[in-house]
């Protein structure tokens, strides 16, 4: 058994898609229509494209609000994403203005940082000694 897919919500599929692309460097997988706005929206890592998908999931579930303000008020990510160097990572992201809540930090073996990801969640990324 693997993982092959999970979710994110987003509020705006268009507006997460130019963010997971165009500035964390994500490739849009499939962009299927689902009626007349919702679309079933996946990206994947550049480095492996036939690896797991990130489905951008519309936020319209009445529970969603309520949880991801919930996460957000704590400062609980959502989800963790890996990168090589998060300290670069950082200083690439935050140059693109992405807003930090967390800036690159030792958390004993792994380094990590959050960030909003302006579809209506925090998003971790970490880097674990190799």
């Amino acid at each position: 058994m693997k993982i092959h897919l999970t979710s994110i919500f987003v509020d705006d599929q268009a507006k997460a898609l130019r963010f997971y692309t165009e500035i964390l460097g994500f490739v849009k997988k499939h962009d299927v229509p689902l009626g007349e706005k919702d679309r079933w929206l996946t990206v994947v890592s550049p480095d492996e494209p036939g690896g797991v998908e990130l489905l951008l999931e519309p936020a319209g579930h009445p529970a969603v609000k309520t949880y991801r303000d919930a996460l957000v008020l704590d400062g609980i990510p959502l989800a963790q994403f890996a990168v090589d160097d998060v300290k670069a990572e950082y200083e690439r992201l935050h140059g693109l203005g992405v807003r930090f809540t967390q800036e690159p930090s030792d958390m004993g073996p792994v380094t990590t940082a959050v960030f909003d990801d302006t579809c209506g969640n925090l998003i971790q990324i970490a880097t674990q000694p190799q």
